[in-house]
């Protein structure tokens, strides 16, 4: 909080932000008052307005009871209905992400996770991702025979025909998703934008060797350390439970993030 804010009360800041509606020149006029200021009055009033709204009736209304007890009686009377869930272990995902350098320079950032464990199994960094060189970032990424059975990406255009004849011989099947549908490859997605908030947001990015470093970094802290509601609270790699020791803190990423063992 700004030291004026404590200045004012709730009916100072709705005249003022009335004041701001009928003129926004007023601005220009109350010095004392940063603008950012104002639009965070403006928001927390909206705020307040539909708080006081929606009283008396949170949530979404209730189905019909004639609704429920019918959609009761068919989940019993077909147990075996439904779509099966038990397929994770066999999808991968993959996807690019573009990285600034501090010269201005593009660089690509490519991500490979197996949905079984959310393991980051591959990272890799090119300034030019041609169809050859990601076709061999598949081939490094699933060795011998621990290739998925599905593989998830969108549809660019450098995907091209040695990456496609690459997975194929794999026995990897290709699974591209719909245009302009990155939610369809929610896993990869969310990690990327982990890794922004979590990393290059903090970070300058000096060269290919540098964001290579630091994606092999973070891959090892989050392949080792970062836990998951859905693996229940294990991390992708499993670990042991330590009861009896002393707790040491492990920097990562230069001390951006820590880790804690017991020793």
């Amino acid at each position: 909080m700004l030291a004026g804010e404590r200045l004012y009360r709730d009916a100072d800041r709705l005249l003022f932000i009335w004041l701001y509606r009928l003129w926004p020149g007023v601005l220009d006029s109350v010095v004392i008052i940063q603008p950012e200021t104002v639009v965070r009055w403006h928001r927390r009033g909206v705020e307040a307005f539909w708080r006081w709204k929606s009283r008396g009736r949170p949530g979404r209304p209730r189905n019909p009871r004639e609704v429920r007890d019918l959609i009761r009686e068919v989940s019993l009377a077909n147990p075996l209905w439904g779509a099966p869930r038990n397929h994770a272990e066999g999808i991968a995902s993959i996807d690019f992400f573009v990285v600034p350098t501090a010269t201005c320079k593009r660089l690509f950032g490519l991500l490979i996770i197996r949905h079984e464990r959310r393991q980051l199994v591959h990272v890799a960094v090119t300034a030019n991702p041609t169809a050859d060189w990601i076709a061999r970032q598949i081939f490094e990424a699933f060795p011998w025979d621990t290739a998925p059975k599905y593989l998830i990406r969108d549809r660019d255009g450098a995907d091209g025909g040695v990456f496609k004849r690459r997975v194929k011989g794999m026995g990897i099947r290709d699974r591209p998703t719909a245009p302009r549908s990155p939610w369809q490859n929610a896993y990869v997605e969310r990690l990327i934008g982990s890794i922004r908030r979590e990393g290059l947001d903090h970070l300058i990015i000096i060269g290919e060797a540098h964001l290579r470093r630091v994606l092999r970094t973070y891959a090892d802290d989050y392949n080792r350390t970062r836990t998951h509601l859905s693996l229940n609270k294990d991390t992708p790699l499993a670990r042991p439970i330590l009861r009896a020791g002393r707790i040491k803190s492990i920097p990562h990423l230069g001390g951006l993030h820590h880790s804690y063992v017991r020793m």
